[in-house]
């Protein structure tokens, strides 16, 4: 009988329009009967809210170790880890708000670890599924947003205004703190709060000496809104101006792999164009006169059909050697996957290549790589599974370039 039932359930749910009231109400009945079995948890904790398109997973980082530098006991749930106090995993879900159950028995745990503070990476699905629903959140942030998930969300528009049920979460006399450059700022200014916090780049009220050790002009931006997440949890600015020295990154975020290679190889978690652009202009300032920047790029399937032209187009303005390959196909055929990004690779533009098999397209971007150049392989970061239609299947994207860069080094 529960096999049945959960088959029904399946084929119920495949059957429904993503936001279908059904649906909708499915989520958030299960979203409250997790905190009711788990005791609401959220309410023995100190919660923070992060969201936006990009960067989240970085600020609840670079937030998290502000917090462990200055003592506070924390856990943190992102795409990339759970922290509960001294343990940190990895997130097999791969999945930002992952179900209403693993977030209550997370915050669960946090509590049993004595835990005073939770940090939730907050993505616009499962805020308008209710997955993250009877967390009452203290403080709440935004990244950044650009278009992203309009297959699920329809416009820009509507996004926002999903992104916004974060902030309309918010705890009596809570906290949101707002990026004052981002096109979200003019809706999310008018949601009522007790305190609001605001950062730029451009200007702040905050002024402030920041240094990071890790790469990329955009993770100002990442620091900013964890320094004055920080400051609306009462931590002094300059102790998290001085925690955030010793920041060293999130694996699979930009990550830089040295194996001895007499050129760079980063891997990073690059999926929308906005990403695209910002990390390959941030990569591209970094190369030596007449060196060569090299991205391997691919695309999720089943979703956000809309962005592969993007990244096609994207990666062959700002990169001399393109290489479009698999990456999470999940029930699409990976060839029409390909085809999409490929139509708006300018070959005039860079050398471009494709290769369905990742594996085998990694290892022919390192092979042409020359002293000096720069490798960059795109959107797996830190994940440890690849979807296909057959499954989840063991992929590290990180391990496999280390492996590949070993074999080079040997037949050298």
């Amino acid at each position: 009988m529960i096999p049945y039932t959960s088959m029904m359930v399946h084929q119920l749910k495949r059957a429904l329009p993503q936001k279908h009231l059904v649906r909708l109400l499915w989520h958030r009945g299960k979203a409250l009967c997790a905190a009711l079995w788990y005791g609401f948890p959220a309410q023995k904790l100190t919660i923070v809210g992060i969201t936006g398109t990009d960067g989240k997973t970085t600020t609840v980082g670079m937030l998290s170790h502000i917090l462990q530098q200055t003592g506070i006991r924390h856990g943190a749930l992102s795409t990339a880890f759970f922290t509960t106090g001294s343990q940190t995993h990895w997130n097999a879900t791969q999945k930002t708000s992952p179900s209403p159950f693993t977030v209550q028995k997370f915050l669960r745990q946090c509590v049993k670890e004595k835990c005073t503070h939770a940090l939730l990476e907050c993505s616009s699905h499962g805020l308008v599924q209710g997955r993250l629903n009877f967390t009452w959140p203290s403080v709440v942030a935004i990244t950044n947003t650009s278009p992203e998930h309009l297959d699920y969300h329809g416009t820009f528009e509507q996004y926002q205004k999903d992104k916004a049920i974060l902030f309309h979460m918010l705890k009596g006399k809570g906290t949101k703190v707002l990026n004052k450059d981002d096109a979200s700022y003019p809706l999310l200014q008018h949601i009522p709060s007790t305190h609001t916090l605001e950062y730029s780049c451009n200007l702040t009220p905050y002024p402030c000496n920041l240094s990071l050790n890790i790469p990329g002009s955009f993770n100002i931006e990442n620091a900013l809104c964890a320094i004055v997440c920080a400051k609306a949890l009462g931590i002094d600015q300059s102790k998290a101006v001085e925690a955030l020295h010793t920041f060293t990154g999130i694996p699979g975020r930009l990550e830089k792999i040295d194996e001895g290679q007499p050129f760079t190889v980063y891997v990073d978690f690059t999926v929308t164009p906005a990403a695209y652009t910002k990390t390959l202009n941030t990569v591209g300032e970094e190369l030596p006169a007449e060196k060569r920047l090299l991205v391997l790029t691919g695309s999720c399937g089943d979703r956000m059909k809309e962005k592969r032209p993007q990244i096609g187009k994207i990666c062959s303005k700002l990169a001399d050697i393109v290489v479009v390959t698999n990456e999470d196909p999940y029930t699409e055929d990976p060839e029409k996957i390909i085809d999409d990004i490929w139509q708006t690779v300018d070959q005039n533009a860079c050398f471009a290549h494709r290769i369905t098999d990742r594996r085998e397209a990694m290892q022919f971007l390192l092979q042409k790589a020359q002293p000096g150049d720069v490798v960059l392989f795109c959107g797996k970061g830190s994940d440890t599974t690849m979807w296909t239609k057959d499954g989840q299947v063991p992929w590290n994207e990180r391990e496999i370039v280390r492996e590949l860069l070993r074999t080079m080094h040997h037949e050298r």
